[in-house]
């Protein structure tokens, strides 16, 4: 009992001290994760072998960044958009074309009878027609007006045809005439034009359901026939280069 009691205390007293040793340890340091310079020091570097980032996280910081400036031609696009290929209406007209050349017609006529027809349907249809669809809007006449309603429509309605039916005219004669098509800002507001003109022979169809449209039916007439007048501009610039 002695040895038992004497080996139980000598193990206590041994114990003692290395318990208290070890609540005396200072805490041990800071571990290596709470430092953060090492992550900043790599975002850095990334960022100068990417300099594409780097310019990118200024722009976001509210830096000023670099403006471009591109400068685009439009009648590219707009041939694109609204025309057909050159290729497919050629060869469409081909025997037409060959048919027009064995009747040995006069230069001054296959040349300049397109232009002179449209300008007669422009100014004689077109310009009467505008007229009278302003004295419907501004006449305080009834008679006056009923006459106006009744010839109005028809007038524009022919100039749309004989524009439409001219269009065919203006490309036959470039063919003939050996000049290539679609690649003139005259032949791009003849095409503008002649959708405009579609979209305002609608609108008088939807007046009962809605009356505003008569003022914007007004307006897009009177823009449709500012872009012939340019377009026949336009034409007689062409006729006057070849």
């Amino acid at each position: 009992m002695v040895a038992v009691s004497t080996a139980a205390m000598a193990s206590s007293l041994l114990l003692r001290p290395r318990a208290s040793f070890r609540r005396a340890l200072p805490p041990p340091p800071p571990s290596s994760c709470w430092a953060l310079p090492a992550p900043r020091i790599q975002a850095a570097s990334t960022q100068q072998k990417q300099p594409g980032l780097s310019a990118r996280s200024d722009g976001e910081r509210g830096r000023p960044a670099g403006t471009r400036l591109y400068s685009l031609a439009p009648y590219p696009l707009l041939l694109a958009a609204l025309l057909p290929g050159a290729e497919p209406v050629t060869a469409v007209f081909a025997p037409f074309v060959e048919l027009v050349k064995t009747w040995d017609l006069p230069g001054w006529l296959v040349h300049w009878g397109h232009p002179g027809n449209m300008a007669v349907v422009l100014f004689a249809m077109g310009g009467y027609g505008t007229y009278l669809g302003f004295r419907i809007k501004l006449s305080d006449d009834p008679e006056e007006k009923a006459k106006a309603k009744d010839l109005h429509p028809k007038l524009l309605a022919g100039m749309f045809f004989f524009f439409a039916l001219g269009a065919t005219g203006g490309v036959t004669a470039l063919l003939t005439s050996d000049k290539p098509i679609f690649e003139s800002p005259h032949a791009v507001t003849g095409v503008i034009g002649l959708a405009l003109l579609t979209i305002q022979s609608i609108l008088p169809k939807l007046f009962e359901g809605n009356p505003g449209l008569r003022t914007t039916h007004g307006l897009l007439g009177s823009g449709i026939m500012t872009l012939f007048l340019i377009h026949a501009a336009l034409g007689l610039q062409l006729g006057i280069s070849f």
